[in-house]
C-alpha cells in the first residue's frame, strides 16, 4: 500500500460526500439557479461572516478572480517571495489580471507592516502604483505557517488607510483556525476577499469558494465566466463542498498532531535537519541534503519504499498529513526515513 504525503490535495470523498453528490439537488449553475450550490456558497458567506461568495472550480481560479476584481493592468501586487500567486499559479496575476508582483522576503513567510510599507507605491510617473496586498495563510512553502490575527488586521488597517485593498490566499485558512484556536471568521474579518479549498484538508474531491462583498462577488462572477469556470449542474460537486465545510475542519488538529509527530521524528535522524517547533500545521519541510543526497534522490528512495512525496528543491522535501493518511502510516513513513538515511550511512 503507498503511503501518500504529496499533498492533501490526494484526499479521497467521504462515503457520506459521495452519497450526498449521488442524491444533489441540481440546476444550472450559470443562471444560479442550482439549489446546492447556492446553499453552499450562502453557509460560506455565514461562516466567514461576508456578504456573499462564489463556488469556483480550483483555488488558482479564486485567486485570479481575487486579484483582477481588486486590481487594473499596469499594477503591483504585493505578496510574499514564495507565495502560492507568484511561485505556482502560471502567472496568472500578470497573464489575466495585468499586474507584477511586488515580492517580499520573509524567513517564515508572515508578512508584516513593517515589511510591507516600504514597498507600498503611490501612483506615480516611473512606477507602477499598490494595487493589492496579499497575504497566504497557512503558507505553503514556508511549512505550513500562521500569520497571526494581530498582524494580519495591522496590515488591513494601514493597507485600507491609504485605499489599498487587501486579500488573503487561505487555500488552509481552516487549518490557521485550527492553530490559533479561533473562528476562520475572526482570521478574515478585516481582509476584502478571501479564498479557500473545500479540497486539501477539507476533503471534498473539486472546488473553492471566493468570499468577499456583494460587489465583489458579483464582478467575480463574471470574470469566472470568462476564465470557463462556468458549471452548469454542478450542485453534485457541491454537495460534497457542503459536508466537508460542515463536518470536516474540526478534524484538522489531527493532521497538526500526525505533523508534528513526523518533524520530531525526522530531526532524530542523522543527516535530516528540521526545527520540529517551527511545525504549526500540516506541512512537513525538512532538509535531507546532511544525509549526501538530493532531495529528488531521497524522494526515489523513499518511493521504492511505498511512501510517496515530493522535492521542494535539491534540498529539501515536503510531507503533508491529511485525512487519508493515519497516525501509524506516519510512523511507517518516518521508518522509510531511517531506512534510507541508514543505507546512504552505510556505503
Amino acid at each position: 500500500m503507498i503511503i501518500d504525503l504529496r499533498s492533501d490535495t490526494v484526499t479521497k470523498p467521504t462515503p457520506e460526500m459521495r452519497q450526498a453528490m449521488f442524491a444533489a439537488e441540481v440546476g444550472d449553475d450559470v443562471y444560479q439557479e442550482d439549489p446546492t450550490v447556492n446553499r453552499l456558497e450562502e453557509r460560506a458567506a455565514q461562516i466567514f461572516g461576508k456578504e456573499a461568495a462564489l463556488y469556483v472550480p480550483t483555488g488558482t481560479m479564486g485567486n485570479t478572480i481575487a486579484i483582477k476584481v481588486h486590481t487594473h493592468h499596469g499594477e503591483e501586487v504585493v505578496c510574499d517571495a514564495r507565495s502560492h500567486i507568484l511561485n505556482y499559479e502560471l502567472a496568472m496575476l500578470s497573464w489575466f489580471a495585468g499586474c507584477v508582483p511586488r515580492a517580499i522576503p520573509t524567513e517564515d513567510g508572515v508578512l508584516s507592516w513593517d515589511r510591507i510599507q516600504p514597498e507600498v507605491r503611490p501612483l506615480g510617473p516611473h512606477w507602477a502604483p499598490t494595487g493589492l496586498i496579499e497575504i497566504e495563510n497557512s503558507h505553503n512553502m514556508a511549512g505550513g505557517t500562521v500569520t497571526p490575527i494581530e498582524i494580519v488586521n495591522d496590515i488591513c488597517d494601514k493597507a485600507h488607510e491609504r485605499g489599498i485593498p487587501v486579500h488573503m490566499d487561505g487555500a488552509r485558512v481552516f487549518n490557521a483556525s485550527a492553530c490559533l484556536g479561533r473562528p476562520v471568521a475572526e482570521i478574515t474579518a478585516k481582509v476584502d476577499t478571501v479564498m479557500f479549498c473545500l479540497s486539501k484538508g477539507l476533503g471534498a474531491p473539486v472546488g473553492s469558494m471566493l468570499v468577499g462583498t456583494r460587489e465583489a462577488i458579483d464582478k467575480g462572477r463574471l470574470y469566472r465566466k470568462r476564465l470557463g469556470g462556468g458549471m452548469r449542474q454542478a450542485g453534485v460537486l457541491a454537495a460534497a463542498g457542503l459536508i466537508a465545510l460542515e463536518q470536516m475542519p474540526h478534524r484538522l488538529s489531527d493532521d497538526h498532531v500526525n505533523a508534528k509527530l513526523l518533524a520530531e521524528g525526522l530531526a532524530k535522524i542523522p543527516g535530516i535537519s528540521i526545527d520540529p517547533a517551527k511545525v504549526q500545521t500540516n506541512i512537513v519541510i525538512y532538509d535531507v541534503s546532511g544525509t549526501g543526497l538530493t532531495a529528488p534522490e531521497f524522494v526515489k528512495q523513499l518511493r521504492g519504499r511505498g511512501i510517496n512525496c515530493g522535492p521542494v528543491n535539491d534540498a529539501k522535501i515536503r510531507f503533508v498529513t491529511h485525512f487519508d493518511v493515519s497516525t501509524d502510516q506516519c510512523k511507517a513513513a518516518l521508518g522509510a526515513c531511517e531506512e534510507v538515511a541508514a543505507a546512504v550511512g552505510k556505503r
